[in-house]
């Protein structure tokens, strides 16, 4: 079976994150997303990858090429300009197999892929939409379902006392490609608003897969920091670590003072130097040879590679962004730093 990830968003609400770098590129705990999302497909022995690319695709392409140093096989399909979703799945189309899965490449799940195939394959459904719940659909759209778990409607934005269901798209599907030939070719198509419910409305058989502990869409930055907070928390397993078990990470080439406090829970990458009477954490991130100086601070925040938050310096509740500098007892709070300015982030 092959896997479509949907790679070709502009990552607007996650700027200035992504104002140089792909959504799908955007690093958690030091690997991109779509790296992440990659190797646990790779654990249910799906080792063949389509990437569907629009905004800044050589970054993409540069850093996976074909695949190979990742264990996987990746096919690469560009659009020129947005297709929609469902319009760039249709443009994959010759890359497809029989029944293939489908991802938006800006989510983090615990779905159980291998599980979530064999409830497709009992259902005989042409497509199977993974859900997760949310307390306000009213921002959604949500999905509704009779006792059997087939899907009997969709509704978008309801206001509360149009709709019983609390479930909505969490961006992973299953397909058998006879569902392509329901999607025009050469425009831009929404499977959610546009094919969805043509195929409803034709009668066609539409599953819900209903077993989505953790989910979450990197869409702006304050989701990006509750990411890796959640992460530190356990809620959700990264690689081979579970913070659930233990709550510090600390790499065996990081160099700490002795007089420096580590306040778990705390991840701390490869070659990060850490000072005399530094305080990192609690939740706080360092990517690989980062620098945090005397008697600074990292609180709630993530650091990416290559920073130095000089002497005396302050951040907390923020993202700073790779080969960045805090000055010397300056404080950031709630914001997001690159190499040529500083963003407040909406909390």
């Amino acid at each position: 079976m092959k896997a479509l990830f949907l790679a070709g968003g502009l990552g607007t609400r996650l700027r200035p994150i992504t104002n140089d770098l792909p959504k799908p590129m955007v690093p958690i705990m030091g690997k991109p997303l779509l790296e992440r999302n990659i190797e646990k497909l790779k654990s249910y022995g799906i080792d063949e990858v389509v990437l569907s690319t629009c905004y800044k695709p050589h970054k993409i392409d540069k850093y996976f090429g074909d695949g190979k140093k990742f264990g996987v096989k990746i096919s690469y399909i560009t659009e020129d300009k947005p297709l929609g979703t469902a319009g760039a799945i249709k443009n994959a189309e010759e890359l497809l197999s029989d029944t293939f899965l489908v991802f938006n490449a800006d989510i983090l799940s615990d779905i159980d892929i291998a599980n979530m195939i064999r409830f497709h394959k009992e259902k005989g459904a042409l497509a199977t939409i993974a859900v997760t719940k949310v307390d306000n659909p009213s921002a959604y759209g949500v999905i509704e379902h009779d006792d059997d778990n087939f899907i009997t409607a969709f509704k978008e934005k309801p206001q509360p006392h149009e709709s019983k269901s609390n479930l909505i798209n969490a961006g992973v599907y299953i397909f058998e490609k006879e569902l392509l030939n329901h999607i025009p070719r050469g425009r831009a198509v929404s499977i959610e608003r546009e094919t969805y419910p043509l195929l409803l409305e034709k009668g066609y058989k539409m599953a819900v897969y209903n077993k989505c502990g953790y989910w979450l869409d990197l869409g702006t930055p304050g989701k990006y920091l509750k990411v890796h907070k959640d992460i530190l928390k356990g809620l959700v397993p990264i690689g081979n670590y579970d913070f659930g078990q233990n709550r510090t990470y600390i790499s065996k080439s990081a160099k700490i003072d002795r007089s420096a406090k580590i306040r778990g829970p705390v991840y701390i990458g490869e070659n990060v130097v850490i000072g005399p009477s530094a305080v990192i954490g609690p939740n706080a991130v360092l990517f690989d040879d980062a620098v945090v100086g005397m008697g600074a601070k990292v609180v709630d925040s993530v650091v990416w590679d290559n920073v130095n938050v000089e002497r005396g310096a302050t951040v907390v509740n923020s993202v700073i962004m790779s080969n960045c500098r805090v000055d010397e007892d300056s404080e950031k709070y709630n914001s997001v730093l690159t190499e040529n300015f500083s963003e407040p982030i909406a909390v």
